[in-house]
């Protein structure tokens, strides 16, 4: 059980982290979000990182409520 608790905290630490760094980088990147454009480079991999730690977050915290 405290596995599960320690994940979920280093989990949602690196989260937020990867967030603020996609929302402070948008500028960097060109950052207009009205026209459509494709990910390339930091940005695709801020956005791959994202999606794997926002899935791992959710199952930890499944595990947990199950457990």
């Amino acid at each position: 059980m405290d596995f599960l608790l320690i994940a979920q905290i280093i989990l949602a630490i690196a989260l937020i982290s990867i967030l603020v760094l996609q929302a402070g980088s948008s500028g960097v990147f060109g950052g207009s979000t009205s026209i459509y454009h494709t990910k390339r480079g930091m940005e695709k991999t801020l956005f791959q990182m994202t999606i794997v730690l926002t899935s791992l977050f959710v199952i930890t915290c499944l595990l947990n409520l199950i457990l």
